[in-house]
């Protein structure tokens, strides 16, 4: 059997889809990589990414194919009884709705979790929220830079320089994270359907689970204080943590266990650090972490990239040289993994897309079954197959 005819891992599964931009379009992006039947439920204005620039046609954006593919859509004003009822019978034997509506807005639409249910007790539920329904910014919108500002991220440079604004990482963090967390609390639940039988509401914050990513190392001593107080991991916050200057570009050198930077210093013939405490103590090296990395930064001048590179291999150094963007396409690895695919889409004509980083044995990820859809282009197969 070739790999084209295996089945995905989710094949059977069906996903209502009620979300827009990132968060909840890349779980189920994701969802749909693994074999489900994605039916994204659009307004007929479509989805707020379709307009983002660039494109070639019009609510065909860039982002919005990035984040769609292996989705059929269909248009339905829930304004509208008569669309409504349309998608209640989408809902009757689907296995999970996922929506970044909020829950007040559901339960006005008769869409809330216990409703559902009594309706199909096997629908799992799954609300993709920017902030948990149990406190007091329940209600309150968020967006990427919205949840980056209160989850501490922004402030993050002011941690390691007091004197720097606060700054947005320069890619939807939120979002992105939002939508991976998603991902792997629906396939929990399915999980959890198939042992027991059992159908569940699942609520994925974003603004929590950025937090809770943040503070996996920068809770740091604030775990043991009665009041927590001292946040940060400091080799995180160091200004001398970036990468570090060659003759010719940059690099990152990174060293990181006693044997690690003992064979670093030995190869770069600075004997005497071998056995300093910088090395040789893992505690000591954390607490100068600033001016270990300044004297790497001081060495890597003098040598170029290609040559660091060689050299690090040699001694079995982590290193890598500084990509932009634009370098990936040409990089030997992903090229060697088929990472980026070239694909034909049937109104946007040839575009490049990223495979599924996952690699399943038996159970392959897909990545151009089918390309991102066209706003209500399965309006009539899907609707038309569902009246009674």
């Amino acid at each position: 059997m070739t790999t084209a005819q295996k089945p995905a891992i989710l094949d059977g599964i069906r996903v209502i889809d009620l979300t827009s931009v990132v968060f909840g379009p890349l779980a189920t992006q994701m969802l749909g990589d693994l074999g489900a039947d994605v039916i994204k439920v659009e307004s007929p204005e479509g989805d707020l990414l379709r307009q983002v620039q660039p494109s070639r046609h019009n609510l065909m954006g860039a982002a919005f194919l990035g984040t769609n593919r292996n989705k059929r859509s269909v248009v339905l004003d829930l304004k509208t009884e008569a669309d409504l009822d349309q998608l209640r019978r989408l809902l009757s034997d689907a296995d999970v709705m996922i929506s970044s509506i909020r829950p007040a807005a559901l339960a006005r639409l008769s869409l809330d979790p216990e409703t559902l249910r009594r309706e199909n007790p096997n629908l799992i539920t799954v609300s993709a929220t920017g902030f948990g329904q149990d406190g007091p910014y329940a209600a309150k919108p968020a967006f990427d830079d919205i949840v980056q500002s209160v989850s501490g991220l922004a402030s993050l440079t002011t941690l390691r320089d007091p004197e720097a604004s606060p700054e947005y990482a320069p890619t939807i963090l939120a979002d992105k994270l939002g939508g991976v967390t998603a991902a792997y609390a629906v396939m929990a639940a399915l999980f959890h359907r198939e042992r027991t039988g059992e159908a569940q509401h699942v609520e994925v914050p974003m603004f929590e689970t950025l937090t809770a990513f943040l503070l996996a190392e920068h809770l740091d001593g604030a775990t043991f204080e009665e009041n927590p107080q001292d946040f940060g991991y400091a080799r995180m916050l160091v200004p001398h943590r970036r990468p570090v200057k060659t003759a010719n570009g940059f690099i990152t050198i990174l060293p990181y266990t006693n044997s690690q930077w003992a064979r670093f210093f030995k190869v770069v013939g600075r004997d005497d650090m071998v056995d300093h405490p910088w090395v040789t103590d893992m505690d000591v090296r954390s607490r100068n972490i600033g001016a270990v990395y300044d004297l790497v930064a001081q060495i890597a001048l003098t040598r170029t990239t290609e040559e660091w590179l060689d050299l690090m291999e040699q001694a079995d150094v982590p290193a890598m040289p500084v990509r932009s963007l634009s370098d990936l396409p040409g990089d030997p690895h992903l090229a060697a993994t088929g990472f980026f695919q070239k694909i034909e889409h049937p109104t946007e004509g040839p575009l490049w897309t990223t495979r599924p980083p996952v690699r399943f044995s038996a159970t392959p990820a897909r990545h151009d079954f089918r390309p991102a859809p066209c706003l209500g282009q399965h309006n009539n197969e899907i609707l038309e197959s569902r009246k009674e």
